[in-house]
């Protein structure tokens, strides 16, 4: 019996397909903590999390931590181990050194992360840290490449720019160039690394500061912005901001 060439073909490679592994989706850990002061990110994450979950077919896993500031610590962290981008809206938390020491590791592997608004201040603890648990107060220098300088007024807002120079980066180069945010305008400026790439700047009560950028650390690629008060996760341009950075710390785009 003489078979066709393609079911020929196909009964070939069927043996080869069946031991072939799917591919598997990218994992993004987003760790977040609840505070009166950490802008809702315990609301506006999860959901931010289920829509890109959607829309882009990742695994996401939402650690929301428990504890006082000086004792915090996240559920199911050991899901770190295989995540290939972390993302941080955490405020003011010392953990415990076993989940300290995994961040770390992470980063030193030159895995990416993504920080939002108080990640700027994230491991910086102003209460007492019980025994057991550590901060990072190195970490907006060493990992984000700036220093947290203080808050500008509240009343005013943010007026949003994007950096003419960088309108074609992948991360801004569909957005509008200007808007506004409610949240008021964190103090950066001068930014630690020189070299960073500053995409948005934010001006307000005629100040004017960086409020997204890219830099390295070490071989991780890091997107911080100082956006994401509640009211920028109805703004188109910013969910398309975060979309577009969590999309390039993934990719091999510098």
């Amino acid at each position: 019996m003489i078979r066709h060439p393609i079911t020929f073909l196909i009964l070939v490679l069927l043996p080869v397909l069946r031991l072939t592994p799917p591919p598997e989706n990218e994992h993004i850990v987003f760790l977040i903590s609840e505070d009166e002061n950490n802008y809702d990110a315990h609301k506006t994450i999860p959901a931010f999390a289920e829509k890109i979950r959607k829309e882009s077919n990742y695994d996401v896993s939402v650690l929301l931590g428990k504890g006082s500031h000086g004792a915090f610590s996240y559920p199911k962290f050991n899901k770190l181990s295989d995540a290939d981008l972390v993302v941080i809206f955490s405020r003011r938390v010392a953990l415990p050194h076993e989940q300290m020491n995994s961040l770390k590791s992470f980063l030193g592997k030159g895995k990416p992360l993504v920080g939002i608004r108080t990640a700027n201040h994230a491991f910086n603890v102003r209460e007492k840290i019980e025994e057991g648990f550590e901060e990072w107060p190195a970490f907006p220098a060493d990992i984000l490449g700036c220093e947290n300088r203080g808050y500008g007024p509240t009343e005013p807002g943010t007026n949003v720019s994007v950096q003419s120079e960088v309108a074609n980066h992948p991360i801004v180069k569909n957005l509008s160039s200007h808007w506004h945010s409610k949240g008021n305008v964190y103090l950066v400026a001068p930014l630690i690394d020189s070299s960073a790439v500053v995409l948005l700047a934010g001006t307000a009560d005629n100040t004017t500061q960086p409020i997204a950028w890219t830099r390295k650390a070490g071989n991780s690629k890091i997107f911080y912005t100082s956006l994401g008060h509640p009211s920028d996760f109805s703004n188109k341009d910013f969910l398309m901001l975060l979309s577009n950075s969590i999309r390039w710390a993934l990719s091999k785009e510098n």
